[in-house]
């Protein structure tokens, strides 16, 4: 089995800084595509203490206010503090459209795809409930802003494929009591999404007060909670985020590709889990590598390569990547969501 029997994961609130800072790249990503489908995007944003630096590196036609498009995502989120803003954006090099002009890899790097049986999301139950608690942990805090405030964090202990710990932390009020907020995270959050937690050990907020969150209590950085992104650290990562680049990035689409093979392979009942693999050489379009292993460790590789194209101009065509559809993967997890081209089923 690729899923160990246990096993922890987590997600984050939108108001998380790192997550923030994914919305604000991925915004800005979108931004472009839908001025200019063929722009190319590495975009990097870091907050701390009341700064937000936009960094990166842009080819497009688009003209995109990038100060006003931090701002409208940071208040979206639900944060009222003003920001100090520094903008360094320059052209992508021309070292690197070299090779991508001729349909090579943007970079480098060794990717990854995940999908298994055990949920109908074909993910990791521990994952897909981590989402789903912050999800729910956001949807209690957007009906209640006199009680919880954006930044959350949520984790899922599974043991033996059943729940053994729950952890929500969660910024609030500083008028609520420990034991008003614990109350109100179990039968608002947890409760609902979990049914049955008689047995399940509950933590929340175990330090005690969370009352400061953002960036007014930590740093925040695109790209850093690449775990959260993918399969909860159940599965291997190549190193490479997603958030701010567009599908000439290998990082982001190759990833998003091996996801889309893995569950067709498993949708189509030739595994109960699939693990796919791919590495590039930055400017080459025939990947180095294409790997699959099912379940039992076993080589599928050769069902993978005669059925599916990953060369870089393949995938974006078959994925319609250059869409501006990306600022809906930068919070919840860019896998086992409804609406992604990379979430659809085939036949094959």
């Amino acid at each position: 089995m690729l899923i160990p029997k246990t096993y922890t994961a987590e997600s984050v609130t939108s108001g998380h800084p790192d997550k923030i800072c994914d919305q604000i790249s991925d915004s800005i990503l979108d931004a472009c595509l839908e001025q200019d489908p063929f722009s190319r995007v590495a975009m990097e944003v870091f907050g701390s203490r009341g700064l937000l630096v936009i960094g990166g590196e842009v080819t497009t036609k688009a003209k995109i206010n990038y100060q006003e498009k931090a701002k409208e995502i940071y208040k979206n989120i639900g944060y009222q503090n003003k920001l100090k803003m520094i903008v360094n954006v320059v052209e992508q090099s021309a070292d690197i459209s070299v090779g991508v002009d001729n349909g090579g890899a943007g970079d480098q790097g060794i990717m990854y795809g995940f999908a298994c049986s055990e949920t109908p999301e074909f993910m990791p139950k521990g994952s897909i409930l981590a989402h789903k608690l912050a999800q729910q942990l956001e949807k209690i805090r957007r009906e209640n802003p006199s009680i919880l405030k954006p930044d959350g964090k949520t984790q899922v202990t599974i043991e033996n494929g059943e729940i053994s710990t729950i952890l929500v932390s969660t910024q609030h009020l500083k008028e609520i009591s420990q034991n008003q907020l614990r109350q109100i995270i179990i039968e608002k959050v947890i409760s609902p999404i979990i049914k049955e937690i008689s047995n399940i050990k509950i933590l929340v907020n175990p330090t005690g007060s969370f009352v400061n969150g953002g960036f007014m209590a930590d740093t925040g950085l695109t790209g850093r909670k690449i775990m959260v992104d993918t399969y909860g650290g159940i599965i291997p990562h190549g190193g490479g985020c997603f958030s701010g680049k567009d599908a000439t990035k290998v990082d982001r689409s190759a990833a998003y590709m091996s996801r889309f093979v893995a569950k067709n392979i498993v949708v189509n009942n030739y595994a109960k889990e699939c693990l796919v693999s791919v590495a590039y050489a930055i400017g080459k379009a025939e990947p180095l590598m294409i790997q699959a292993v099912n379940e039992k460790g076993e080589d599928i590789s050769d069902l993978v390569k005669k059925n599916f194209d990953f060369k870089p101009q393949a995938i974006i065509e078959r994925l319609s990547l250059r869409l501006p559809l990306y600022f809906k993967t930068a919070v919840y997890g860019h896998f086992g969501k409804d609406g992604f081209p990379w979430e659809e089923i085939i036949s094959f």
